[in-house]
């Protein structure tokens, strides 16, 4: 069978389908997406706009007078921070220190969304085999990918929207809100373009976000090495070979510039198109791009649970090793100026310190927290990877033979966990590092290392959350336990600004943990944490090791 076939044709012939049919059942195929994904992309919208919000508030408490807004765009017009959130241009203003603050991860969200959900909906649907029994129905050639794209560009659209209107809602300028709002929803288009195209290309879901994600990565990275290279406020060209960079140029809360959004309109309208047209002439199932042929023999390594664990997660593994590192080198190297920036009864200051003696001390021990929560990230993804396996029916062959069930899950939950440590310990390493260095004293570096293991508990214990879902709720696993992944990091930071109660803000895995070197160490925090992840984990395997195994 070859990937590729005849073009259908394009007019009505005698035996031949009209072209309208081609999108028969549109309608109904948008409905039926919307209905399965609606949850998720509630969320998205909830969590993206969500932010905004929260982020404005404490950095309007933080910055109340023009003074302090100058003090802070002195800080921010460093290489660390052009390289990680953008230009730091209109750093002056309330809507400038907003675009520093959260634009560039809007961005990067609302990217890894457009991708994620339309292969959800695309790529992974025909994988399994679902897509072909569409089509068998009196179902359009391309009516379901046009209506994955049609809710996917949706999502983007509606976030977009909703950022401006609360940007204007909290007091921003009007134009740069809805401008700041439109940049977020054309970066999300052009990785939907991109997503699609993906999609065609490869034979799988996994290869088709890979594929994606490595194209908004090395964006990303074309961004940034612009920025370190721009003159001032003035990009670098070097921006314009980026998605975000186009959306970036818009220069939201600054001189508003809309025709960038033509070009991100562009490539996600282009790439639908360039998507149909394949779609119109490959087999279902099958990519452009030929499957790499595999050694004719696998190696020792890969015939054991723990070599093919390591083989399926070494991408995740090494991306958010790098991710915890570099962010932790930029922790550790602003911490000293943003203490110093905030340390003059700064309102939002005394929030960040968290009862430490020193705002430095303070925000040493916010920064290792946000650290952890990068390790935290992956040990969650890693966790929930387990259900997904089953959910995909690639389970029951693998525990057919020798390996129990059991045994299986534990190596693969203890291969996220262990992991997220050697994240926590890298992170937490660097980020000594350059804290060293900026306060020349070398001392730190271990200091800070042995505050960032404290989290360690805490990452068992969300591990242990996807694991007990595994066991007794297994359809619930993954969105939930990212639930209580991303409440407990949202309430951990900003619990004070929501006016939670101590203990309702200590009763969460990050805020129970001591936030050293802020405050003086307490090791039975730490034993409960253990305790609590320990029944978890028993529990959950309990339960997975007796009940039934359950497909999607």
């Amino acid at each position: 069978m070859t990937a590729l076939a005849p073009a259908r044709p394009s007019a009505a012939t005698p035996g031949r389908t009209a072209p309208v049919a081609t999108f028969a059942g549109f309608p109904d195929l948008t409905a039926f997406i919307v209905r399965r994904n609606w949850l998720r992309l509630t969320l998205w919208v909830v969590i993206l706009v969500g932010m905004v919000a929260m982020v404005f508030e404490s950095q309007r408490v933080a910055f109340p007078t023009q003074e302090s807004r100058d003090a802070y765009a002195a800080i921010a017009n460093t290489p660390a921070v052009a390289a990680l959130t953008g230009l730091p241009y209109g750093a002056g203003t309330l809507g400038g220190i907003l675009n520093i603050k959260i634009w560039m991860t809007l961005a990067v969200s609302i990217g890894f969304a457009s991708i994620f959900l339309l292969t959800r909906n695309g790529r992974a649907e025909e994988e399994a085999g679902r897509t072909e029994l569409i089509r068998a129905g009196a179902v359009g050639h391309h009516a379901y990918s046009l209506a994955n794209q049609l809710v996917v560009g949706g999502l983007s659209v509606v976030v977009g929207l909703l950022i401006g209107l609360t940007c204007i809602g909290l007091g921003l300028p009007a134009e740069g809100s809805l401008a700041m709002g439109a940049s977020i929803a054309g970066v999300g288009i052009a990785f939907l373009g991109i997503a699609a195209v993906a999609g065609q290309l490869t034979s799988t879901s996994r290869a088709a976000n890979s594929l994606a994600s490595i194209v908004l990565g090395v964006s990303y990275l074309v961004r940034a090495i612009a920025d370190v290279r721009a003159e001032g406020e003035t990009p670098d060209a070097l921006s314009w070979a980026s998605p975000i960079g186009w959306a970036q140029n818009m220069r939201s809360f600054g001189e508003n510039t809309w025709w960038p959004l033509l070009l991100l309109v562009g490539v996600g309208v282009g790439g639908c198109l360039v998507a149909a047209a394949v779609e119109s002439r490959r087999d279902v199932g099958a990519g452009v791009l030929p499957d790499r042929a595999g050694p004719p023999r696998a190696s020792r390594r890969l015939t054991t649970t723990l070599g093919l664990a390591v083989r399926l997660q070494r991408g995740p593994m090494i991306g958010w090793l790098l991710g915890g590192m570099v962010g932790g080198a930029f922790y550790g190297g602003v911490a000293n100026a943003m203490a110093d920036l905030l340390a003059s009864g700064n309102p939002m200051g005394e929030v960040f310190a968290g009862g430490a003696d020193t705002m430095l001390d303070g925000l040493l021990g916010l920064f290792l927290m946000v650290s952890a929560m990068v390790a935290a990230g992956y040990t969650v993804q890693a966790a929930t990877a387990v259900r997904l396996e089953e959910a995909s029916g690639r389970l029951e062959p693998q525990v057919a033979g020798a390996v129990s069930r059991t045994r299986w899950a534990s190596v693969h939950y203890l291969l996220g966990a262990v992991w997220g440590v050697v994240i926590l310990a890298a992170s937490g390493l660097v980020f000594g590092v350059a804290f060293a260095f900026t306060a020349s004293d070398p001392a730190q570096v271990w200091r800070i290392f042995a505050a960032s293991l404290a989290y360690v508990p805490t990452l068992f214990v969300l591990a242990g959350v996807a694991v007990f879902l595994t066991g007794w709720l297994p359809r619930a696993t993954v969105l939930v336990s990212w639930i209580v992944f991303g409440a407990s990091a949202v309430i951990a930071i900003f619990g004070p600004l929501f006016s939670l109660s101590e203990e309702a803000i200590a009763a969460t895995p990050f805020a129970a943990t001591p936030r050293v070197p802020g405050v003086e160490f307490e090791a039975l925090p730490l034993v409960v944490l253990s305790l609590v992840a320990l029944a978890l984990w028993a529990l959950g395997l309990a339960r997975f090791r007796a009940r039934d195994l359950t497909l999607a």
